[in-house]
């Protein structure tokens, strides 16, 4: 049947520059295989689908990537809110929404304009799962003794710190291999940062995920890799920036730009957020 769909690009101060979202609405007569089948034929990095709430909830989304579906990720979750609102499906009561998704009820703070507003997700708490010696290809670019850690926030990435911002923006991946450790050890890939305080950002990011999405080996900007790296450095008490906020840079090596804003509160929960920019409007038929 006909539905709404829209193709949004998040984490994006203009068109191009960010991570691209299909966002399908009125999906709740869609069952989990035609809602994996249609985000695979999308082949974006993640499509959201809107759903009736739950008590308790102001909208409810499914995210699934080409190959899988997740129990949270944090640039459809950034723009799921932004859609809730621009396109009238919740009210903000005092700047504030809970979304429901299959990671639960998560808050949401909105502020700007209707027309334009400015969203901060909070991610599930993170958990560090275990740590490990790094992957063969990455120890050249990892200081002496640097271990990968596995967190969960939802989806369970491997974190690994860089040495430096160079090294990290000229990494060329082995794929195969990260796609090898990344199914062996059922996470949804490896997440590299490094420090680099210039040019209007603190940190940089890359976001390698072969084996859940082989067509998007490389993720452009990654809201829930993001939110374990602030937890991480937190974590270290490395927080950069001020007043537990930071920006962090991403998706520059795919000609990309995305910007993705971070901030720990006082209660060491992590919120994401960034700008919106809607790039396609109409129906899709599926």
């Amino acid at each position: 049947m006909p539905r709404s769909y829209l193709q949004l690009d998040v984490f994006a101060a203009r068109a191009g520059t960010g991570n691209p979202l299909g966002v399908v609405f009125d999906a709740g007569d869609m069952d989990t295989g035609t809602m994996q089948g249609l985000a695979a034929w999308l082949n974006l990095s993640e499509t959201i689908f809107f759903l009736p709430p739950d008590a308790g909830a102001d909208y409810r989304i499914r995210i699934f990537t080409p190959g899988s579906e997740l129990p949270f990720a944090g640039h459809p979750s950034v723009g799921a809110a932004w859609t809730a609102v621009v396109h009238g499906l919740a009210t903000p009561r005092d700047g504030r929404l809970v979304q429901q998704c299959e990671a639960g009820l998560l808050p949401v703070e909105i502020s700007g304009t209707v027309d334009a507003p400015r969203v901060a997700v909070r991610s599930p708490r993170a958990r560090l799962l275990q740590e490990h010696a790094p992957l063969a290809g990455l120890d050249a670019i990892t200081p002496p003794g640097q271990t990968a850690a596995l967190w969960n926030n939802g989806p369970s990435w491997w974190m690994v710190e860089a040495a430096s911002s160079p090294l990290l923006r000229g990494l060329k991946p082995d794929f195969a291999a990260i796609a090898a450790w990344t199914n062996a050890t059922k996470s949804t890939g490896v997440a590299i940062f490094a420090l680099e305080p210039e040019d209007g950002h603190d940190v940089v990011v890359r976001a390698f995920c072969p084996g859940d999405a082989v067509n998007v080996p490389e993720d452009p900007v990654t809201g829930s890799a993001n939110a374990l790296v602030g937890a991480l450095l937190h974590a270290q008490g490395r927080l950069p920036g001020f007043d537990g906020r930071y920006i962090a840079s991403q998706g520059r090596e795919l000609g990309r730009d995305g910007r993705v804003h971070v901030r720990v509160d006082s209660d060491g929960e992590v919120w994401i957020g960034g700008e919106v920019q809607q790039v396609i409007a109409g129906t899709l038929d599926w």
